[in-house]
């Protein structure tokens, strides 16, 4: 039995772009982004919000000048978070993932990951991932230059190479690098001459 009084919960839209709710998508840095996503997914709202009635019935109470200031902040921002977007795309095409087997012993192997961070992977995620797929161990630890690797114990370096495409479709082929470590040997000792013979 339903009470005809209680409160009935209202569905809140918010913006894919920005986060924000679409009547503060303007005060984002991405506006011109967020409004083409509500012209495609809620074009009720979209009408109501940027109809041309609306949007003389919002500047109305602005002077031109204001106008004019407001448009060219816009824009700037939106420049600006344009650029950003660039940069951040142009950084992840030089970005290599670069897959170390490393020989520990004669016959045991690590195997080292770096730079899956600069796609925006969660290294603990992924160190899980590799532990759970190749049932080793595996961790995140930082190199003697502070840079944060993952750690995979055994020999799984092109394995690895077949997981980081298959499960993260962000990290193109061409940015992955195979490499291999090998310790250095040690010059053997030379013996030194005995007196007297």
């Amino acid at each position: 039995m339903a009470d005809a009084s209680a409160p009935v919960a209202k569905t809140m839209v918010y913006c894919q772009v920005c986060s924000y709710p679409p009547e503060y998508c303007e005060f984002g840095s991405r506006f011109k982004a967020c409004k083409k996503w509500l012209q495609d997914s809620e074009p009720e709202l979209f009408t109501h919000l940027y109809s041309d009635d609306a949007l003389s019935a919002a500047a109305s109470n602005l002077s031109l000048e204001a106008r004019e200031k407001l448009a060219k902040e816009q824009a700037k921002k939106e420049a600006k978070a344009e650029a950003k977007a660039e940069r951040l795309e142009a950084k992840k095409s030089r970005t290599k993932v670069t897959i170390k087997r490393v020989e520990r012993n004669k016959r045991k192997h690590i195997t080292s990951i770096q730079g899956l961070e600069h796609f925006g992977i969660d290294l603990k995620k992924a160190a899980k991932l590799f532990a759970n797929k190749f049932a080793t161990g595996a961790s995140v630890s930082k190199t003697a230059a502070g840079v944060d690797e993952i750690v995979v114990q055994g020999d799984v370096s092109e394995e690895v190479e077949d997981v980081i495409l298959e499960k993260f479709k962000e990290v193109p082929e061409d940015n992955i690098e195979l490499t291999e470590d090998k310790p250095k040997k040690k010059a053997p000792k030379e013996v030194a001459p005995q007196p007297g013979t």
